[in-house]
């Protein structure tokens, strides 16, 4: 489009743009088609991607929306090129689904592994710095769970989907309260619920990582350095 062509009052351009008004009714008819042949595409690519998506199956959605967008809107490119880059893609999906079910370090590399960000009560920060979930994240998605304090946490993974698999100890023990840390009330509610009768030895737990040990042992963190503590909770 030349510079004189472009006036701020010619609304037939900017409704329609160059191309005559007929061609919105040529635009439904692409959209149609290309919709239909999406559906087909998407069903055809398996159950994953109408659910949680991984990373290869979102970099394949992104794709598909630069592909079908072409098709349906620029008058100077047929159907048939995006009805081919359609099946491309499903061929590369599946074939790479394939590959990743015959050999498990392809699946690895394609879809990513689970990452345990809980093992037995105590935090794994080099996973949690690796996958740059923050301490607040987790706790967040442990209290959805009603799970208040990681002693009573067996593993925690976060899948290579983004959910997280939570698995509760079996015998539950003192750790780590996970609380809001700025609603005092719940706190207070809950630290009394959870209290039980006066142990020989009170258990303290790091605020950075959740170990546990008695109040009267050395200052550092054996797990993770820091020498911040609370009192552990049952």
């Amino acid at each position: 489009m030349k510079k004189e062509e472009i006036h701020f009052a010619d609304l037939k351009r900017i409704l329609f743009g160059l191309a005559p008004p007929e061609f919105m009714i040529e635009v439904f008819i692409r959209t149609l088609i290309i919709y239909i042949a999406l559906l087909f595409i998407v069903r055809t690519l398996g159950k994953r991607m109408s659910g949680q998506l991984t990373i290869m199956e979102m970099a394949v959605m992104l794709t598909i929306g630069a592909i079908v967008s072409v098709p349906m809107q620029v008058p100077d490119r047929g159907l048939l090129q995006g009805a081919l880059l359609l099946l491309c893609i499903a061929f590369f999906q599946r074939g790479i689904s394939w590959l990743g079910f015959v050999n498990g370090k392809i699946e690895d590399l394609t879809q990513g592994k689970a990452s345990m960000l809980v093992k037995d009560g105590i935090l794994q920060l080099d996973e949690m710095k690796k996958v740059r979930i923050s301490h607040q994240q987790l706790f967040a998605e442990l209290r959805q769970e009603n799970v208040f304090n990681l002693g009573i946490v067996d593993r925690v993974y976060l899948e290579a989907c983004g959910e997280f698999s939570i698995f509760q100890s079996k015998e539950p023990k003192p750790g780590l309260s996970i609380l809001p840390p700025d609603d005092q009330e719940i706190i207070k509610t809950k630290e009394q619920a959870f209290t039980k009768p006066p142990q020989p030895i009170e258990l303290i737990a790091c605020i950075n990582c959740g170990f546990i040990k008695p109040e009267n042992a050395g200052a550092p963190c054996k797990n993770c350095g820091q020498d911040e503590w609370i009192n552990a909770i049952n």
